[in-house]
């Protein structure tokens, strides 16, 4: 299907920190994120048309806590506004249908969370089976653990492979890391994104509107998420069906290579599950900006994924990028987006 031009042009995210003293609303981080994003393209708060947040209830401890970020907004003059339930990655997603339906030329979508307000692991065991799974309040790290040992043992990767990954992200020697110590076997320290707090806001524009904005619009010439059976025993873990139908959806021709890539894997096997499910080669840049393994902020952590790939042709420094990004138990459900510096007017599947 043909959608009309639509480029991501500006990209604000929080620090993203262990632990931060604000509340669970996400007014604190959001506010910066905001002024940084009207400062830099020049517009205000009523000149954006559609507004959309992705969160958690389940992290915040309350319901509707999303109500509360809207302070950071305004609600007068009135707003147009959306949520969902997911990383703010899910939420760019409806902001960019909204623009393709004509409807608006300029809209927002943020996420935020704040992980450092309750035990993550557990807070997460309640996107696992109700029935078979939760009762069982198993960790994340420990979920990761088997899909790594699953992948070690059908010789897919080693743990000198994921090593490499947390090198590239820590700065360390891929022998030091290896001789560290097992965290969850066989995950060490490196290999295991730490929780942190932080938002995240992007603005995505029509062609019209982002050409009036910026220099160098990062054109959406592909979008697709789909997901996987939350039966960890009903599939292959050392595999994403999900990330590959998204990626060839997203893609399409592949006529142009790949320059960047931003992949939202939150422990450093899974970067290996994605890459090969993407079927990226190695002159790929793969997460210049550190990646989740440099902090996994739950529900802006996809959407900076997709912001930074976007950041990249924004700054002239790629002309095509891919953005992953993941929700639910080991890669359960996967978003790719794909991106160019030229207006592809066939793209946009």
């Amino acid at each position: 299907m043909t959608l009309p031009p639509i480029a991501i042009i500006g990209f604000a995210h929080s620090p993203n920190v262990v632990g931060t003293h604000g509340t669970t609303n996400g007014v604190e981080m959001l506010i910066p994120c905001f002024d940084k994003l009207y400062a830099e393209l020049g517009i205000g708060r009523t000149d954006i048309e559609f507004w959309c947040s992705g969160s958690s209830d389940y992290l915040a401890g309350r319901a509707f806590s999303f109500i509360s970020a809207i302070d950071s907004i305004g609600a007068m003059p009135p707003i147009n506004e959306s949520h969902v339930e997911m990383d703010g990655a899910w939420a760019l997603y409806e902001a960019w249908v909204k623009i393709a339906t004509g409807e608006v030329d300029l809209a927002l979508a943020y996420g935020f969370g704040k992980a450092s307000a309750g035990n993550t692991d557990q807070t997460l065991a309640l996107q696992t089976d109700p029935y078979t799974v939760a009762p069982l309040h198993p960790d994340a790290r420990s979920l990761a653990a088997l899909q790594a040992r699953a992948g070690i043992d059908a010789g897919t990767w080693t743990e000198a492979d994921m090593a490499a990954i947390g090198a590239r992200t820590s700065g360390g020697s891929v022998d030091d890391l290896l001789a560290s110590d097992y965290v969850a076997n066989p995950l060490r320290r490196h290999d295991i994104a730490p929780y942190t707090d932080a938002a995240a806001a992007v603005v995505i524009a029509s062609e019209r509107k982002a050409r009036e904005l910026v220099a160098n619009p990062a054109f959406v010439t592909g979008w697709d998420h789909r997901i996987d059976t939350p039966n960890f025993g009903a599939r292959d873990l050392t595999v994403s069906p999900s990330t590959k139908l998204a990626g060839d959806t997203a893609f399409g021709d592949r006529s142009r290579a790949v320059d960047v890539a931003e992949i939202h894997a939150p422990y450093s096997h899974q970067e290996i599950i994605v890459r090969n499910a993407l079927d990226l080669p190695d002159s790929v840049r793969i997460n210049p900006s550190g990646g989740a393994l440099a902090g996994n902020s739950l529900f802006s952590v996809g959407l900076q994924r997709i912001g930074y790939a976007a950041h990249e042709i924004l700054t002239g420094n790629a002309g095509t990028a891919v953005a992953h990004a993941t929700s639910g138990p080991l890669l359960q459900q996967n978003m790719v987006v794909t991106l160019s510096d030229q207006n592809n007017a066939g793209g946009g599947n």
